[in-house]
């Protein structure tokens, strides 16, 4: 990317979902990725205000499970993030309490630190949270892009006022761009793009590696070779036939992921315990991945030493650097075959032809991304992790998973990188007829 793309790119630490949609952006960010509250130019109480909201998401992230107390705990954290039901169609433009809460912090300092770097030089500012956007436009920022980073989003990532702001939405799927209509926001800010995926994992604009990557996968999620007989013609058709040549150079693969507070990990333990045979008998590879979390690493430990796993049939994805474990969990995807995770930003990962596996949702956002995927038919609901070894083979042997992976694929945009970069250089980009380059 030459100078006149450069911008600054902004994320927070409320979770993977916003920092894992800026990261393939890193090549355009001016100065290196800025993550709010964390920076130099932020004052201490500004730091202060962002690690505690960041301790208040996690602890009731994790609340959940705790029995009886954690439900009614949770729910305090979900009713801040409300998002309304989408039928009937209305006019939801009209401000909330928790848009005006999040104006009354930020007229307090909140992004303060980030407004004054944003001063040094005038470039476009591209960040994956609401509340850099909606600080800078109250700032009076002129070239503001906000990611979506959910299939559905609550009122608050709208300004007070959107017919009067300067935001410009980037919407990965269509549900969220009628959303961001339905609070406000003019057509013409609204670019339906995509999420935005590692370079390294789509190759380039015709999809060089995402192609021969499913090409392999597809072979591995229909053992019985019923998705084949079924949809091998389109297959070769939109990989092309040189990336339909089975090379059977390893074995079945699944990942599972926790998310960034740290939950469910032990669904990740009855996986292992459920496979261990197989993975035993060298039939199938597991990745446990535990982020940047020490607690979930040492748990998933503690699980490959029970079941007396080598590290080539399960594998512990974790680093204490944030965005060396990303390099590291877009490494393993490129032999991924099955995603095993909640229904957050990974689910739009199906766009590279991975079927997803869920486990239940954590907050509204997450109910709404699961439903986005059950309607791509690209994703389904966990049965009982502790008979993975006979539900998920069930699966696999009908060619169900390899019809997931192929229907994430076709439906789901890909290009969100690309289209993004267009529009911070160009303002606008050219839209796409073929389901591959949407």
């Amino acid at each position: 990317m030459n100078n006149t793309s450069k911008a600054w790119v902004v994320s927070a630490d409320m979770g993977y979902g916003h920092q894992r949609a800026v990261y393939p952006l890193k090549g355009i960010a001016e100065d290196g990725i800025i993550t709010v509250g964390s920076t130099e130019a932020a004052s201490k109480s500004e730091k202060k205000s962002w690690k505690r909201i960041l301790r208040t998401y996690e602890f009731f992230s994790r609340a959940k499970s705790i029995p009886v107390i954690g439900p009614p705990l949770f729910s305090m954290l979900d009713t801040l993030m409300y998002i309304p039901s989408f039928y009937p169609m209305r006019n939801l433009s009209r401000s909330t309490f928790q848009v005006n809460l999040l104006q009354s912090t930020i007229e307090k300092g909140l992004c303060k630190g980030m407004l004054e770097q944003l001063e040094k030089k005038n470039l476009p500012l591209v960040t994956s949270f609401y509340a850099p956007a909606i600080a800078a436009d109250i700032k009076g920022y002129q070239k503001i892009y906000c990611i979506i980073c959910d299939a559905d989003i609550s009122r608050v990532w709208v300004a007070k006022e959107p017919w009067e702001s300067r935001i410009e939405y980037f919407a990965p799927c269509g549900k969220a761009a009628q959303r961001l209509k339905a609070y406000g926001v003019p057509d013409e800010r609204i670019h339906l793009t995509g999420f935005p995926f590692p370079e390294e994992l789509l190759g380039d604009k015709n999809l060089s590696v995402l192609k021969k990557n499913l090409g392999q996968r597809l072979f591995y999620l229909d053992p019985a070779g019923k998705f084949m007989e079924r949809h091998g013609r389109n297959v070769k058709y939109f990989l092309g036939e040189e990336n339909c040549n089975f090379e059977n150079k390893r074995k079945l693969t699944i990942t599972y992921a926790v998310g960034g507070a740290g939950a469910q990990k032990e669904i990740g333990g009855k996986i292992a315990l459920s496979l261990k045979n197989k993975i035993e008998a060298g039939e199938i590879r597991l990745n446990l991945v535990a982020g940047i979390r020490e607690n979930v690493k040492e748990y998933f430990d503690s699980v490959k030493k029970e079941i007396n796993a080598d590290e080539y049939s399960l594998s512990i994805i974790y680093s204490d650097s944030l965005y060396n474990y990303f390099d590291k969990f877009n490494n393993i995807l490129h032999e991924t075959d099955i995603l095993w995770t909640k229904p957050s930003e990974l689910t739009f990962y199906t766009a590279l032809g991975l079927p997803i596996v869920m486990t239940p949702a954590i907050g509204s956002q997450e109910k709404f991304n699961r439903k986005w995927i059950h309607e791509l038919r690209s994703g389904i609901r966990q049965e009982n992790p502790e008979y993975t070894d006979q539900w998920l083979f069930d699966l696999l042997n009908r060619g169900t998973l390899a019809e997931c992976a192929w229907d994430g694929f076709l439906k789901a945009r890909k290009l969100g990188l690309y289209k993004i970069r267009e529009v911070v250089e160009t303002g606008k980009f050219v839209k796409e007829t073929s389901p591959v380059f949407r």
